[in-house]
């Protein structure tokens, strides 16, 4: 299969410096390898999304000197597929739906279960208010679903694993203990209200249809990757290789976020930076 990376960006706010080194080291490496760099546009959140947006991080990426091939996914033209996939998990027993608000979420993690942890690699964990003692049985719902953890990780039955090639934070690696997933992930959302699917589910079915066989990004994301291979084994899909990288911080050492508008990439273009200077900022 030949080597192919991606940079998935959501177009709701300008690029900035992290972006830039994110989707840099992806490039770079399909390049090295002789093959092939995707630029996917996750827009399932349509509230949020903008056109412009999505026409500045093109331009940005150009810049740059990246390039990739067309025409670009966008997530919000793949929303039967996601469907496809709900549905496989619904038959499976494994997904119910959830009427529960953030506020709610907020308020039972006052009082979480013994031996279960306050925030998951998905933010606070969902606390099972919505969770039914035996499988859904009709039709899928539209809304909010959410995945039956301790349901889908008996269902595996076995350890999973995946391959870093980069680094987890404290040098964690890719064992993934499927007992630990009810208490320390939770129930996570995979399908959301306005949205047909959530960020774990549609990145998941994403990169097994283009072919991903390295998934390349931050170390923030590194304790997501325990869901996606779930889902991946769940699903019957392949699980690729890993490629956290340390993230690009501010001097005070925070971590860069799209509302740092003055790290965005098109005032350093502005400025009259270069893509050598940029390489150079961010250590490549």
């Amino acid at each position: 299969m030949t080597f192919a990376t991606r940079f998935a960006p959501s177009p709701t706010g300008p690029l900035h410096l992290g972006h830039a080194y994110s989707a840099l080291v992806a490039h770079d490496m399909a390049r090295a390898a002789k093959g092939r760099f995707h630029l996917r546009i996750d827009d399932l959140d349509r509230a949020r999304a903008r056109s412009e947006w999505e026409g500045a991080i093109k331009a940005d990426l150009y810049w740059l000197g990246l390039d990739w091939p067309t025409p670009v996914w966008r997530q919000s033209e793949r929303l039967p597929i996601y469907r496809d996939a709900l549905q496989r998990l619904w038959d499976m027993g494994l997904l119910y739906p959830c009427g529960c608000t953030r506020a709610d979420i907020r308020a039972a993690a006052d009082a979480p279960q013994e031996g279960a942890g306050l925030y998951g690699p998905d933010g606070l964990i969902y606390p099972g208010t919505c969770r039914p003692a035996t499988p859904h049985i009709g039709p899928l719902p539209d809304g909010a679903l959410r995945l039956d953890m301790a349901r889908a990780c008996a269902r595996i039955g076995t350890p999973l694993a995946f391959t870093e090639t980069g680094s987890g934070p404290d040098d964690s690696t890719g064992r993934i203990t499927p007992t630990d997933l009810p208490t320390h992930v939770g129930d996570v959302a995979l399908a959301r209200p306005g949205m047909g699917a959530a960020y774990h589910l549609a990145i998941v079915i994403d990169d097994a249809d283009q072919e991903i066989t390295h998934v390349v990004r931050g170390q923030d994301l590194f304790e997501a990757t325990q869901i996606h291979v779930l889902l991946q084994k769940l699903l019957g899909l392949p699980t690729p290789i890993y490629h956290h990288h340390r993230l690009i911080r501010d001097e005070a050492g925070k971590r860069l976020a799209k509302r740092d508008d003055a790290r965005a990439l098109r005032l350093y273009h502005e400025m009259g930076k270069t893509p050598q200077d940029i390489r150079a900022m961010v250590g490549l």
